[in-house]
């Protein structure tokens, strides 16, 4: 906010080649495929890898810091593609809603803010947004598929954005 706008621009000029090294980096990193949901195909929780199984049957569980998180399907090899994702999103979202709480409860103090509410809902190209105003967060059902320092993290930097950066 202090500096002129010509400043500004020749910072960023200044660091064009650096830019686009960076923007290389991440267009050539390896993109996990998308799901069939198929037998044997993994999902990720909590930052591991695990695999469905059986006809019938899809047995999932890991142990890990939100408590134990376990996931069991009875699916039948009939069901549609988009009825399977909207199960596994519907469970990436509830794993979610259990772990933000005692996140919240943990940093509220330690950082002297209220988070009155959270949300979790599927978003395209954020891992997390909040609002002062209605003092919540909104956070990405993605997230429950990534390890829980990752969770932490956009909860931490959400509720920092919000109430100590106006």
């Amino acid at each position: 906010m202090r500096m002129d706008l010509d400043t500004i621009r020749v910072f960023a000029i200044s660091k064009l080649a650096w830019i686009r090294q960076q923007q290389k980096k991440v267009n050539e990193q390896e993109r996990e495929t998308p799901r069939e949901y198929l037998d044997r195909e993994s999902h990720y929780v909590l930052g591991q890898a695990l695999f469905a199984e059986g006809d019938r049957t899809r047995r999932a569980a890991v142990s890990s810091n939100y408590s134990t998180t376990a996931c069991c399907w009875q699916i039948r090899p009939s069901t549609p593609k988009k009825k399977k994702q909207a199960l596994l999103e519907d469970w990436y979202r509830s794993s979610s809603k259990e772990a933000v709480p005692p996140l919240i409860a943990k940093w509220d103090p330690l950082m002297g803010v209220q988070v009155d509410r959270f949300f979790v809902q599927r978003m395209k190209t954020k891992w997390g947004s909040c609002s002062r105003t209605s003092a919540s967060i909104r956070l990405n059902t993605d997230l429950a598929r990534k390890p829980r320092e990752c969770l932490e993290y956009i909860v931490v930097h959400e509720m920092d954005t919000c109430w100590n950066h106006p």
